[in-house]
């Protein structure tokens, strides 16, 4: 297997302990074991539990940003940007929910990058073409809803989450 292969797997190895059996469970033994490798071929790609959270969450900002990216790029309407964060953010939240609860679980400098991240999303969001505080709004609204998901604060049953999101997309299409 490629090195970068490799090291996906052991990235998603890590996510999959991290969301099916919590964080107490996060241990470099156990992702070894999850990805089907001895510990020392872990700590051979990743030398630290703390290396293994930093490259997932590297890798989940750059899986999420080549998604935005390329669904944003198919709709140059206003709330673009949007809509395309509407589709990434609640289509998978699931692998960036373990790197940043690992992360938030170990060392809040870690969020460091994803807290980067957000300050370009939120610039971007604000050029979408919206009135800025209604494109804001949305995006708060967004990432409300992911994090309600995230950590089972009254998450919305299907038809009515239908409904949510149907309701954001319609406001992506308002003129700015």
């Amino acid at each position: 297997m490629k090195k970068r292969a490799l090291n996906e797997e052991l990235l998603d190895a890590a996510s999959r302990v991290i969301n099916t059996k919590g964080f107490s469970h996060f241990s470099l033994a156990n992702v070894a074991e999850e990805a089907g490798v001895s510990k020392g071929g872990l700590l051979h790609h990743f030398p630290s539990k703390r290396a293994l959270i930093e490259g997932g969450i590297t890798s989940v900002l750059e899986k999420y940003t080549t998604s935005l990216e390329q669904k944003s790029a198919l709709d140059s309407n206003p709330g673009h940007t949007l809509r395309a964060y509407i589709d990434v953010s609640l289509k998978d939240p699931e692998q960036m929910e373990a790197g940043l609860l690992a992360a938030i679980a170990t060392d809040p400098e870690l969020l460091k990058p994803v807290q980067d991240h957000y300050l370009v999303w939120q610039k971007r969001v604000e050029e979408d073409g919206l009135d800025p505080v209604l494109a804001t709004i949305i995006r708060l609204a967004i990432d409300g809803l992911w994090f309600c998901d995230m950590f089972g604060f009254a998450p919305l049953e299907n038809d009515f989450r239908e409904k949510v999101l149907e309701e954001l997309y319609s406001l992506t299409r308002q003129d700015g």
